[in-house]
């Protein structure tokens, strides 16, 4: 995913409040050999009424799919489901580049409860 590094328009608060992301932890990871671009597919678990939801993220660089379960990460979660291949991902899991451009999973520093919605 190529995305500028130019800072984006102004947006009201309003239209950051649109954008529902929220922690939840990864139960489950396992490769995903078939996607375009090396990938793994994630499930994460949000809690309460959002449950568990799938997504597909390019973070092979850093991270392993064995490696992944019990971490939590932050995810935008009312994107609609989009198909990734034969994978229907529902879920955006968030990341920031490193030096490389190579995706970092953005994640709570201390553990807090799954639902957690940033603000």
């Amino acid at each position: 995913m190529s995305i500028s590094s130019e800072p984006a328009a102004t947006i009201g608060f309003d239209d950051f409040l649109k954008v529902d992301i929220r922690v939840g932890t990864i139960v489950e990871a396992l490769p995903y050999p078939e996607a375009r671009k090396p990938a793994i597919k994630l499930v994460i678990d949000f809690g309460g009424t959002i449950g568990l939801k799938k997504s597909s993220a390019q973070i092979t660089k850093h991270y392993r799919p064995e490696d992944l379960p019990g971490r939590q990460v932050l995810a935008v979660v009312n994107f609609p489901p989009r198909q990734i291949g034969k994978f229907m991902s529902e879920v955006l899991t968030l990341g920031v580049p490193d030096a490389d451009g190579e995706v970092v999973l953005l994640a709570p520093t201390l553990a807090v409860p799954n639902g957690g919605r940033l603000y």
